[in-house]
């Protein structure tokens, strides 16, 4: 039977906290197979579109864009959390179950007009990606998609997404969070 992107990654119990499925990508990105397998479906649905820079969000979006960006032959963007980033920035604050957090992004690492694909491990909340939509529109830039490997319908990410009229690409979902 050939294996899916689903079977290359691992569930871990109770992690970071009790009665979390924690969904450990590791394993794909340490399999040559399935990464391969994971970067080419990612891309698929936006084969043949102007796509100028991918944006990966902290920190395994910065695995799995940097690989999107190189098949692509276009920039990276990295959106880091509040005080990485050496240069000048804009910041975007965005909720968490118990608190607030913020990302930032350079002041120059995206253009008006051009086109931009978010990509991240996973979708949970969608408080993240939404926090990088707002970043990349903020620069006049324009996001053109948003691909995940694993989407957690159950936590209502896709719908948030979605519902700011954003296309929304995932290569499983999981049941639970």
């Amino acid at each position: 039977m050939k294996k899916t992107v689903k079977d290359y990654i691992r569930t871990i119990v109770d992690f970071p906290h009790d009665g979390i499925l924690f969904r450990d990508v590791t394993t794909l990105f340490s399999d040559a197979r399935g990464f391969r397998m994971a970067i080419d479906q990612l891309l698929t649905p936006y084969a043949g579109l102007r796509i100028d820079k991918v944006a990966g969000l902290e920190a395994r979006g910065f695995i799995l864009g940097g690989a999107v960006a190189h098949q692509l032959s276009t920039g990276f963007v990295p959106i880091r959390k509040k005080g990485k980033l050496p240069g000048r920035t804009i910041a975007q604050s965005y909720t968490l179950e118990y608190g607030e957090a913020v990302v930032e992004v350079h002041d120059d690492a995206m253009q008006p007009g051009e086109t931009v694909l978010l990509v991240d491990d996973l979708l949970a909340t969608g408080g993240t990606a939404e926090a990088g939509i707002r970043l990349i529109e903020r620069l006049g830039a324009q996001v053109i998609g948003c691909a995940f490997v694993v989407d957690l319908p159950d936590l209502g990410g896709r719908t948030r997404l979605e519902a700011m009229g954003m296309e929304v690409h995932a290569l499983c979902a999981f049941d639970g969070h």
